[in-house]
């Protein structure tokens, strides 16, 4: 049997602001042979969707500056979640048909390849697709990691208590309009804010008690204290910068940010800087990072209950879906700059 195409998308150039498509990004063809035997304990798998997330510009850096993930070697295919199917297999865990996810930040961007038996643990037969009859794309998204991030952040980590106030920043994408739609289940007063007026009318339509475009106001203290009437008791922080140092400005006593990431500095070469950390000593805010992986003991209560979410209707989910693995290098710049609505998925291939 000839070789058969194998596009991969690699990472070619560390960059110092966004990522240019086919300069820092791109897409690469090879072939392999998918005849070819397998050693003992591998298997092979098909790629059938991908997610950037924003964490991965974290990840286009130079090695010697370490952090909580490592960073992209160059040259090389880039990794995240990924939903996979099982198209060969040497090894007994993974059979001819199972569906496969790539854990976060070790699933191969490239449309097959062979997984070695010590890649094992990085990847997790995940065939509920195919008796709850949601979408694969569900599994790299609320299904995945973005879906554990807003469980854990705000239960684990805002502390909620029915009747507060929680404003969440980034509110349309991958977390964001999870954090705010389980804050209303738990009772909460939720305000979102987003980049555009369509993003804004979405979510008010999942539950929102109230949300703005943030780009009309140039005072967003005052926006602030307009829609939070009563204070900011848990901020779920996606944004950073001028943002945060207003939602500060607006934060009731004993209030909790959960610092979850802050995606307007990511492209700076000299970040924003934040002029009121004396409230944090005055209102006794408490300031708390969070990396999803550190919580794996909530990884199943998490699976189970928004998987009943979705199936009861409870949790909608907006994904940007674009169609082939060359797509990848402008949905991730797309994903970084905002254009995108919700969560941004490249479906590679069908089942």
């Amino acid at each position: 049997m000839p070789a058969t195409p194998n596009k991969q998308v690699i990472f070619a150039k560390i960059p110092t602001g966004y990522p240019v498509p086919g300069e820092h990004l791109k897409v690469e063809e090879s072939t392999i042979d998918l005849d070819a035997p397998l050693p003992e304990g591998s298997f092979l798998l098909k790629l059938l969707d991908l997610s950037v997330d924003p964490y991965m510009r974290g990840r286009m850096r130079d090695p010697s500056i370490k952090s909580y993930s490592p960073a992209f070697p160059l040259g090389k295919p880039m990794t995240g979640d990924t939903m996979n199917v099982v198209i060969k297999s040497n090894n007994p865990n993974f059979k001819k048909g199972d569906l496969v996810y790539g854990k976060t930040g070790c699933g191969i961007f490239s449309e097959y390849a062979v997984i070695p038996k010590e890649m094992e643990p990085y990847f997790e037969v995940r065939n509920e697709p195919k008796e709850t009859g949601l979408p694969l794309s569900n599994y790299v998204g609320v299904l995945a990691m973005p879906g554990m991030t807003a469980y854990v952040g705000l239960l684990k980590f805002g502390a909620p208590k029915k009747g507060e106030t929680l404003y969440v920043s980034a509110a349309s994408g991958a977390v964001g309009q999870l954090v705010g739609q389980i804050g209303k289940t738990l009772g909460l007063y939720v305000v979102g804010s987003a980049g555009s007026d369509d993003k804004v009318e979405y979510l008010k339509e999942i539950g929102f008690d109230d949300a703005f475009n943030y780009k009309n106001f140039d005072n967003l203290t005052k926006k602030l204290g307009e829609v939070c009437p009563k204070g900011i008791d848990i901020y779920f922080e996606n944004v950073g910068g001028q943002m945060l140092e207003a939602v500060i400005n607006n934060m009731n006593q004993f209030g909790r940010i959960v610092a979850c990431g802050m995606i307007s500095q990511y492209n700076r070469e000299k970040p924003e800087g934040i002029h009121n950390l004396m409230q944090v000593v005055a209102k006794r805010l408490r300031i708390e990072g969070f990396i999803v992986g550190d919580s794996q003991e909530l990884k199943e209560p998490f699976r189970k209950d928004m998987t009943q979410w979705l199936l009861d209707g409870k949790i909608k989910y907006k994904e940007s879906i674009v169609n082939g693995i060359d797509q990848t290098p402008q949905a991730m710049l797309d994903m970084l700059q905002g254009k995108n609505f919700g969560k941004q998925v490249v479906k590679v291939a069908d089942l």
